[in-house]
């Protein structure tokens, strides 16, 4: 008899469920978020929804491709996709479009793609595959690896653009994954030097001095430096704990610059309030814990790796979100996956779950059934007596 355990036959049914949640609620929020400033530019208030929903059904689309996909196929189109990813971070430099004073996009017909974004995922799989070489051969990898300077070159075509944010996450996520897996000696004193590096690109740019200085003080500056995070705060703190309702939050008409993108979550508490926002990093947490799950059941360790790669991208990504649009940290440009408005992240978002799943459903098989009892040993038949006849006429016993 099959007895149920768990609400779900595997790992990759949650994981789905949270997805769907996720972009569901985004997509509501991308509208409401949006819808001002689309009926302000565009004349008609469904302009981001429009592209939003062309880009979920292609997010769709490529979510069920890496989930039929083996991941183990990944390892042979890693050096293809790697020069595809830096051949397009050259053109954004060379051809790309400046938007608010960054050169980030490229521009084929209508459709305009970001590279950054592909290179987030691109530099996780180049760290899962080193690193699983690494634990099979037993050494510990290194930072003075061709694979470290494959993704610390796609991080300074990125930080070139510039956009430092999204280039601490194409290096960031990939340091993360080798902390975890282990590294030489030698390795741990050049991490030394880390902060060394951040400092020095932090003083490079007034503008980022500049950042750091109201992080600390968001009111010393509420009109310019420090006015993003103020409006954030204030967008978060008006919303209460059950919020003013979809689509009658107030920030958006003007007030909050990025409200669709980097800072929809503040418009996201604003009209859900506190009980939106605990919901928010519910779904979240959950994934986290099934993202650890489908890491600790799978089939081999380049599994393992990319499940903890992906793992640390998209709830990594969602943290530092969370805590930037609250102040917590300095505003760096960091989506959040499925809530925040961005065509390139979204896709990619989906990408890697597709890629999650797969693991997942390629991770060791997990029984539900009820085990099952040894069977009894079998009791030996009694002997049976016969009565023979012997000479002098008496019975007696064989």
């Amino acid at each position: 008899m099959r007895i149920r355990k768990t609400l779900w036959h595997n790992d990759s049914e949650p994981i789905i469920v949270i997805m769907a949640i996720l972009l569901v609620l985004g997509t509501i929020n991308v509208f409401s978020s949006s819808f001002v400033l689309a009926t302000h530019d565009y004349q008609t208030p469904f302009f981001f929804l429009k592209k939003h929903l062309a880009v979920l059904a292609l997010g769709i689309v490529a979510f069920i491709l890496c989930r039929r996909l083996n991941y183990e196929h990944w390892r042979r189109w890693m050096l293809p996709m790697l020069l595809g990813v830096l051949i397009m971070l050259v053109c954004v430099l060379a051809f790309g479009r400046t938007v608010n004073g960054a050169q980030r996009w490229l521009y084929i017909g209508p459709v305009s793609i970001q590279p950054a974004e592909f290179a987030k995922l691109i530099s996780l799989m180049l760290a899962a595959a080193y690193l699983a070489a690494c634990v099979h051969r037993k050494r510990k990898a290194s930072f003075l690896s061709l694979q470290i300077f494959c993704i610390l070159l796609m991080a300074a075509l990125v930080y070139k653009e510039p956009d430092m944010g999204t280039a601490c996450v194409v290096a960031g996520v990939p340091l993360v994954m080798f902390l975890i897996v282990g590294v030489d000696k030698i390795s741990r004193v050049l991490l030394c030097l880390l902060p060394v590096g951040v400092v020095a690109m932090i003083l490079s740019s007034p503008y980022r001095l500049e950042r750091m200085k109201v992080f600390f003080d968001p009111w010393s500056d509420p009109q310019h430096v420090g006015y993003q995070t103020v409006q954030s705060l204030a967008t978060i703190g008006s919303g209460g704990f059950f919020g003013m309702g979809f689509g009658a939050g107030v920030s958006k008409y003007q007030y909050l610059p990025e409200a669709h993108t980097d800072f929809a979550f503040a418009i996201f508490c604003q009209e859900h309030g506190f009980a939106g926002a605990c919901f928010v990093f519910l779904l979240y947490t959950l994934l986290l814990v099934y993202c650890i799950r489908v890491a600790n059941r799978a089939q081999d360790t380049f599994g393992q790796i990319l499940a903890t790669g992906i793992m640390i991208l998209i709830v990594g990504q969602g943290i530092v979100n969370m805590l930037m649009v609250s102040g917590t940290l300095p505003v760096i440009g960091v989506p959040l996956p499925f809530i925040s408005y961005g065509g390139s992240s979204l896709l990619v978002s989906m990408m890697a779950m597709g890629m999650l799943t797969n693991i997942a459903d390629h991770g060791r098989k997990h029984t539900f059934e009820k085990p099952a009892q040894k069977p009894e040993p079998e009791k030996p038949a009694p002997r049976r007596t016969r009565l023979h006849v012997v000479p002098g006429g008496q019975a007696g016993e064989r």
